[in-house]
C-alpha cells in the first residue's frame, strides 16, 4: 500500500507538470498579443516593445516557461495583465467564493443523492421507487444553467425568498447551491440505488434478516458499507467536477468565484490569470482522484491497488 501511494503521488506530480507545460505553450501560440490588449490601440510600437521587454515576453518561450515554472513552485503565479495584481491574491479571493459554493453544493448533492438512492432501493418496484427515479432522470437531464434561471424566476423574482444574485448574505448561496448540486445529486442517487440493490440481494443480507437484525442496521451498516465502492467513485469524481464546473452558475448568479474569474481572464487574454486558473483546475482534479484511489483501500482492503493487495 505504501509503495502504491508513493507511486500514485509521483504520477500525480508528473500529470501536473505535463498540464503546466501544455497549458503554457498552447496559450503562448494562440493568436493575439496580450501587450497590445493591455496598452490599447493608441500606443506606439516603441511603447509596446518596452512593455513587452519589461514583462519578459520578448524572451524565448522555453525560457519564459521555466521562469514561470520556477516562480510557480515558490507560490508566485505572476501578475495579472489586466488588473495589475498578484494572480495568487486574485485566485485566493475568487477561491473563497467557489469553495463555499462548491462545498455546500457537494454536501447537498451527497446527502440528497444518498437518501434518494437508499430509499429507492429499499422501496424497489413500488411507486416511491418509480417517482424518485423519474425525478433523478429529470435532474440529470436538466442543464444547470436552466435550473438556475428557473430558480431565479420562481424564488427570487416572484416569491422574493432569496437574492437574485451576488454574495452579500448567506441566503444568496441557497439558489446557486441547489442549481449546481441538483445534477450531481441525481447521479449519486442512481448509482447508490443500483449498488444497494445488488448488495441487498446477496446471501449475507438474507442471513442478517433471518437473524432478526433491525432493518435500519441491515440497510445502513451491512448494505451501505458494501455498496460504497461505486458510490465513492461517482461521489469522488463529482467533487472535482463541482469545484471546476461552476463557471455557468457563477456567471448566472454574478458570483465573483474562480469560474467567473477564469471566464473574464479568457475574454481579456490575461495569460497569467488563465494559467493560474488552469493549474487550479488541474490540481483539484488530480488531488480528488488520488483521494478516491486511497479511499478504495480504506473501504475495502481486498481491493488490489497497482497489483498489490492492501493490508
Amino acid at each position: 500500500m505504501r509503495n502504491y501511494l508513493i507511486k500514485r503521488i509521483l504520477q500525480a506530480i508528473g500529470v501536473i507538470f505535463c498540464i503546466s507545460a501544455i497549458t503554457f505553450f498552447i496559450l503562448n501560440i494562440v493568436p493575439g498579443d496580450p501587450v497590445r490588449i493591455m496598452v490599447g490601440d493608441m500606443a506606439d510600437e516603441q511603447t509596446i516593445e518596452t512593455v513587452r521587454h519589461n514583462m519578459g515576453l520578448d524572451r524565448p518561450v522555453l525560457e519564459q516557461y521555466f521562469t514561470w515554472l520556477g516562480n510557480l513552485l515558490h507560490g508566485d503565479f505572476g501578475t495579472s495583465y489586466t488588473q495589475n495584481k498578484p494572480v495568487a491574491t486574485l485566485m485566493g479571493n475568487a477561491f473563497s467564493v467557489t469553495a463555499r459554493l462548491a462545498g455546500f453544493a457537494y454536501l447537498f448533492a451527497l446527502a440528497l443523492g444518498l437518501i434518494i438512492g437508499i430509499v429507492s432501493a429499499v422501496k424497489h418496484g413500488t411507486w416511491v421507487d418509480r417517482l424518485l427515479m423519474a425525478i433523478s432522470v429529470f435532474g440529470i437531464s436538466a442543464p444547470a444553467f436552466w435550473v438556475a434561471i428557473i430558480l431565479q424566476i420562481v424564488f427570487a423574482l416572484n416569491l422574493k425568498w432569496f437574492p437574485l444574485s451576488g454574495i452579500k448574505t448567506a441566503s444568496a448561496f441557497v439558489l446557486p447551491v441547489i442549481a449546481l448540486g441538483t445534477r450531481y445529486a441525481a447521479s449519486i442517487a442512481r448509482v447508490t440505488r443500483t449498488s444497494m440493490l445488488d448488495v441487498l440481494n446477496q446471501d449475507y443480507m438474507r442471513t442478517a434478516r433471518a437473524k432478526g437484525i433491525k432493518k435500519s442496521s441491515i440497510v445502513l451498516v451491512h448494505g451501505l458499507r458494501n455498496a460504497l465502492i461505486p458510490i465513492i467513485t461517482i461521489a469522488g469524481t463529482q467533487l472535482g467536477d463541482i469545484f471546476t464546473g461552476s463557471i455557468l452558475i457563477e456567471s448566472v448568479f454574478a458570483m465573483p468565484g474562480m469560474g467567473k474569474m477564469l471566464l473574464d481572464a479568457i475574454n481579456a487574454r490575461d495569460l497569467p490569470l488563465i494559467e493560474g486558473g488552469v493549474m487550479y483546475i488541474a490540481l483539484i482534479c488530480v488531488v480528488v482522484y488520488l483521494i478516491v484511489d486511497i479511499l478504495y483501500a480504506v473501504v475495502d482492503p481486498r481491493i488490489r491497488l497497482g497489483g498489490e493487495v492492501s493490508e
